[in-house]
């Protein structure tokens, strides 16, 4: 079919030349202009529709048409492809094993399952939470909020394994009709099955339960291993690059402690490094633990000392500590400013002071002892009894009642956040003493190794060698990497770990 003729006013260009960028060959083997929507709207053909590269794939009569010619440009065919009405390309599908195995997710059967469950309990709670007739329920709202992430991560994943089920139907071409159509799918599908597998990470870290740490600031605490000298000097080393890490990501590093060994007085490296003792950083920025908690364990050094004479490599090693650092239960996380019961909010969950009502029994009754008639025939006595922790308080003091339960119920909130505290502090030591002992600061004990003479930086879990070693010490982008590295070999076995609870779950459910 001949198209119309050109007018004088087109802005485009009467020769192909280098425009459009992707010319259909087949089109500019019949003529050598192309008309434009917006000149010559009455006179625009079928043939002329399909190759114009500017016009909105968005009528479903359009794209008909485009489906039914026997070609198409490569441009055309990418917006057809990514048009929201994708019913005409239902002839492509295919059963075929080849395009199951290019949409096969690595994702466990019991991850998906839990995924699912989740993200249905998460539609529920929107659910009776936007309704109209019912009332706000706190605890609702903060489990949504909880399980949105998992729910969202699940529908990301959900599209791009359909995405990537079509461009394998598409690049599979049955019937050998759309050739170019075809090569398009092909050239989408790795990028896209790339894209698939960085979402199902994304969605088994989202199933993995949030360490109850992770959203405190942290302490680093650094102390020398074996390695003498040596060792002092490299501990100084690892407290500036992460406490330049800290300066260029822009978080608050406050330095706690920098003692200086004895016995090397003032003695310091020739690359100015000063013998370390004992060093703690605190970085006081919210979710610091999550991000550093990685970087606990035994670091070990491999270079040749600016007193070895001979040339000979040492091996020496740093223990570091990452622990949650708690913020003082009266001043509550409201940033300071103030301290004691007038900055405390009781109704707030994340609170230590907080205690759900409906986890309170309240009993009244007579209170007992001296105080005359009216203390004896009202039941002004309160005995208040948290289920949870089996805390109880009862409350006499005074003969109004409403007096004795505020007063208990001050009691009670104090004891319980006294309870909480004293939890934390028991965790944040058996974490101290899990992470390293005095007795595993060895060599052996390594997760990872700073090698001078390879300018080389290893990570033993993640399995992750990195050159530049320069720009690790100095607090870098190439220590991002590595620390990204640990935290993803962190996430791994912590994945690991809820699908063989759910494994288990499964299986006892079956017998």
């Amino acid at each position: 079919m001949k198209p119309p003729a050109s007018t004088p006013n087109r802005a485009t260009p009467q020769t192909p030349g280098p425009w459009p960028p992707t010319p259909c060959p087949k089109y500019f083997r019949r003529q050598r202009h192309r008309p434009t929507l917006q000149h010559q709207p009455q006179r625009i053909t079928t043939t002329t529709l399909l190759h114009h590269h500017n016009h909105r794939l968005s009528a479903p009569l359009v794209q008909r048409a485009m489906l039914a010619a026997p070609w198409i440009c490569r441009s055309c065919a990418r917006a057809l492809r990514r048009s929201p009405a994708r019913h005409p390309l239902a002839r492509y599908a295919s059963s075929s094993s080849s395009n199951d195995a290019a949409a096969a997710s690595a994702l466990a059967p019991s991850l998906l399952r839990r995924a699912q469950s989740l993200a249905a309990e998460h539609d529920t709670l929107q659910r009776a939470l936007s309704s109209d007739t019912a009332a706000f329920d706190a605890a609702k709202a903060r489990r949504a909020g909880e399980l949105s992430r998992v729910a969202a991560a699940l529908a990301a994943w959900t599209s791009a394994r359909a995405s990537v089920a079509e461009l394998a139907a598409l690049a599979a071409d049955p019937d050998g009709t759309d050739p170019d159509l075809a090569a398009i799918a092909r050239d989408d599908l790795a990028p896209e099955q790339a894209r698939l597998e960085g979402l199902e990470r994304a969605l088994s870290a989202a199933l993995t339960p949030r360490h109850p740490f992770a959203h405190l600031p942290c302490m680093l605490e650094f102390r020398p291993g074996p390695g003498g000298l040596e060792g002092r000097y490299f501990t100084d080393s690892l407290f500036k690059m992460y406490r330049a890490l800290c300066a260029r990501r822009g978080y608050r590093a406050n330095v706690l402690k920098y003692e200086l060994a004895d016995a090397a007085g003032d003695q310091s490296s020739s690359a100015g490094e000063q013998p370390l003792q004992e060093a703690v950083l605190e970085v006081q920025d919210p979710g610091a633990y999550d991000i550093f908690r990685g970087e606990a364990g035994m670091h070990r050094v491999q270079r040749i000392p600016s007193t070895e004479s001979k040339g000979r490599v040492h091996t020496s090693a740093v223990a570091v500590w990452v622990l949650p650092s708690f913020a003082d239960s009266s001043n509550n996380n409201n940033g300071g400013g103030g301290s004691g019961a007038d900055v405390i909010d009781v109704d707030d969950p994340e609170s230590d002071f907080y205690v759900n009502p409906a986890d309170v029994r309240v009993e009244t009754m007579r209170a007992r002892g001296a105080g005359g008639q009216h203390v004896n025939k009202t039941e002004s006595a309160i005995r208040l009894t948290h289920a949870p922790s089996g805390t109880v308080v009862s409350m006499q003091d005074h003969r109004s009642q409403q007096r004795n339960r505020e007063d208990a119920w001050k009691v009670l909130r104090s004891r319980v956040a006294a309870q909480r505290v004293e939890r934390r502090q028991e965790e944040a030591a058996r974490l101290r003493s899990s992470v390293l002992s005095r007795a595993q600061i060895t060599r052996g004990d390594k997760i990872r190794t700073y090698n001078y003479g390879q300018d080389r930086c290893s990570d033993h879990r993640a399995g992750l060698d990195t050159h530049n070693l320069p720009d690790v010490l100095a607090g870098g982008e190439t220590l991002d990497r590595i620390m990204g590295a640990a935290r993803e070999w962190l996430v791994a076995r912590e994945v690991e770990a809820v699908a063989a609870e759910e494994e288990a779950k499964q299986q006892q459910q079956q017998e």
